[in-house]
C-alpha cells in the first residue's frame, strides 16, 4: 500500500547535472538519469489530488494523467505507464527534455514543499519503455484511401502526421530542411537534447507508413495548390520562423546576428555537417552580447560557453524579477520570478533594464554596441533614463528576443493563405480560410511551447480525421 505521508518524508530529487567543469567543454547531455528506485520513490511523493492541477488547463496543454502514471511508477508497473503516457502524449522524451513543465508549477505539493519531479518520470517512462522494448511501430489496421500532406516536421508536424497515419490515412510529411525535426532538430542545442532522440522516433513513423520527403520547399519547389490537387487534405505547420527585428543601426555589420542562425549552425557542425570559414558564425575567444532573456536567449549563451567565449553578457530588457513568485502570477498559474538556467550557472553576466540602440564596427566588422537604461512605466512600456547611454565593446552580438510568427514569404503568399492581425495563419479551430488546408501548432498559435504544439498536432489530426472520415461516408450515402 502506498505511504500517504511520503511527500512529507522524502526530499524532492533531480537529474543530477553534470559538473560545470566538465559539461562547458563539450554539448553532450547536461543530465545524468537517476536510478529506477529513486524515480519510483520521487513518484511516491504524488499526493492523487482531488483536483489535480497539474495536467488540468493551468499545467499540462496534452493534459498528461500525471497521478495515473505516477501510481504506475510507484508500483513497478512501467508497461501500464507508458500506455497511459502514450495516450495523451506521441512524444514524451522531447517534452521529458526540453518542456518548462508548468505541471510541476501548478503541482499542489508546491504549495507547502517542493514540487514532485513530474518532468523526470516522464522521460524515466520513456527510457525504460523503449529499453523494455514497449516502444514499437503502430500502423494501421485498415487504409482509409485518402491522403495527407503535412508541411514541416517540429513537434506540431510530427504529432499530426503519426496520429492521422495511425488513424489509416496515407501521410506524406514535406520538410524544407536536409533533415527531419525542425525546430528540434536545428533550433535546439544536443547539451538539452541529443538529436538521436528524435531519429528514433523517426524510424517507428516510417515503419507505421509516414513517408518523409526532405529538401522541398513548399511555396518554391511545389506549390500549395498542387498539394491540393494530390491530397485530400493539407495540414501547415511550418512554425513561427519569423525572427523579432529591432530597426537600429549596424544591424549589416558582421558579427550582428539572430539566434537561429547562431544555433542552427552549431547543431550542423555537430551533426557533422562541413561548415566554410566563409559566413561561420562561433564565439571562440569573442566577447559576446546575447539580447534577450528567454529560453533561445540561454541556449545562446550555454552554446557560447561551449564555444569557448572570451566573456559572455546577456542584456535583457525587462527589469529584474524577484526570486519569489510576484502576485500577480499565483499559483497555479506560470509564475513570474527570477529563473536561473543551467547556462547562468555555467558563466556570464546579466544586464537588466538595457535597450539596444545601434551598432557600430570598421570595416564592416562590429565592434561597439551601442544601449541605454530603462525603466519600465506600464505592461510592455519602457523610458529611457537620461544619462544612462553606454557604449559596449563586442565581437559577436546574438539576437534571441523572440519570434514574429511564420514566414510570409513561400507558402503563405504563394498559397494566399490569410493570416490574423499577429501574422498567424487565420484558422476556424484549426481550418484555414484556404478549402481543405489546416494550420497548426506555432504557425497558427504563434510562438510557443513544444508541448503545446504536440497538443495542436494531435487535435489537429482529430480535425482532419473527422473531415475525411465525413467526406467519405457522404460518398457512400
Amino acid at each position: 500500500m502506498a505511504d500517504p505521508k511520503a511527500f512529507l518524508k522524502l526530499p524532492r530529487i533531480d537529474f543530477p547535472k553534470r559538473p560545470v567543469a566538465e559539461r562547458k567543454h563539450d554539448f553532450k547531455d547536461l543530465y545524468k538519469p537517476l536510478p529506477i528506485v529513486t524515480i519510483r520513490e520521487q513518484a511516491s511523493r504524488c499526493m492523487d489530488c482531488g483536483v489535480p492541477f497539474c495536467q488540468g488547463d493551468t499545467g499540462c496543454p496534452v493534459q498528461n494523467l500525471i497521478p495515473d502514471w505516477n501510481e504506475m511508477v510507484r508500483e513497478d508497473r512501467w508497461r501500464d505507464a507508458i500506455v497511459s503516457l502514450h495516450a495523451t502524449n506521441n512524444f514524451p522524451e522531447f517534452t521529458g527534455k526540453l518542456c518548462p513543465a508548468p505541471c510541476e508549477q501548478a503541482c499542489v505539493l508546491g504549495l507547502i514543499e517542493t514540487p514532485v519531479t513530474i518532468k523526470n518520470v516522464e522521460f524515466s517512462i520513456i527510457e525504460r519503455a523503449y529499453a523494455d522494448g514497449l516502444v514499437q511501430p503502430q500502423p494501421p489496421k485498415f487504409e482509409s484511401g485518402k491522403r495527407v500532406a503535412v508541411v514541416g516536421s517540429g513537434p506540431a508536424g510530427l504529432a499530426a502526421a503519426q496520429t492521422l497515419r495511425r488513424a489509416g490515412h496515407g501521410v506524406t510529411l514535406f520538410e524544407k530542411a536536409d533533415r527531419i525535426g525542425g525546430l528540434l532538430r536545428y533550433g535546439i542545442p544536443d547539451f538539452k537534447m541529443e538529436k538521436w532522440l528524435i531519429d528514433r522516433r523517426i524510424a517507428q513513423m516510417e515503419a507505421e507508413g509516414v513517408e518523409f520527403r526532405t529538401s522541398v520547399n513548399v511555396g518554391l519547389d511545389v506549390t500549395l495548390e498542387q498539394l491540393r490537387g494530390e491530397y485530400d487534405a493539407v495540414c501547415i505547420a511550418i512554425g513561427a520562423e519569423a525572427p523579432r527585428t529591432m530597426e537600429v543601426p549596424g544591424m549589416d555589420l558582421d558579427g550582428v546576428h539572430y539566434a537561429m542562425e547562431y544555433l542552427t549552425q552549431q547543431n550542423r557542425r555537430i551533426a557533422g555537417d562541413y561548415m566554410p570559414e566563409e559566413g561561420a558564425i562561433t564565439a571562440k575567444g569573442k566577447r559576446v552580447v546575447v539580447i534577450g532573456g528567454g529560453d533561445t536567449g540561454s541556449d545562446c549563451l550555454g552554446t557560447a560557453h561551449r564555444q569557448e567565449a572570451a566573456e559572455v553578457y546577456q542584456f535583457i530588457l525587462l527589469p529584474e524579477p524577484t526570486k519569489e513568485r510576484d502576485p500577480s502570477t499565483p499559483w497555479p498559474y506560470w509564475p513570474l520570478k527570477l529563473m536561473n538556467s543551467h547556462a547562468h550557472e555555467e558563466g556570464g553576466e546579466r544586464e537588466w533594464n538595457v535597450i539596444v540602440k545601434g551598432f557600430s564596427g570598421e570595416n564592416g566588422r562590429l565592434t561597439k554596441l551601442h544601449a541605454v537604461r530603462v525603466e519600465m512605466t506600464g505592461f510592455m512600456q519602457f523610458e529611457e533614463i537620461p544619462g544612462t547611454e553606454f557604449e559596449f565593446e563586442v565581437d559577436l552580438a546574438i539576437f534571441a528576443i523572440g519570434f514574429m510568427g511564420p514566414k510570409h514569404d513561400g507558402l503563405i503568399n504563394e498559397g494566399r493563405v490569410p493570416v490574423d492581425g499577429r501574422g498567424n495563419i487565420a484558422s476556424r479551430g484549426y481550418k484555414s480560410h484556404v478549402d481543405g488546408v489546416w494550420a497548426v501548432g506555432d504557425a497558427r498559435r504563434g510562438a510557443s511551447l513544444i508541448v503545446w504544439a504536440i497538443r495542436e498536432g494531435r487535435d489537429a489530426a482529430i480535425e482532419i480525421d473527422q473531415y475525411l472520415t465525413a467526406g467519405r461516408m457522404a460518398a457512400i450515402a
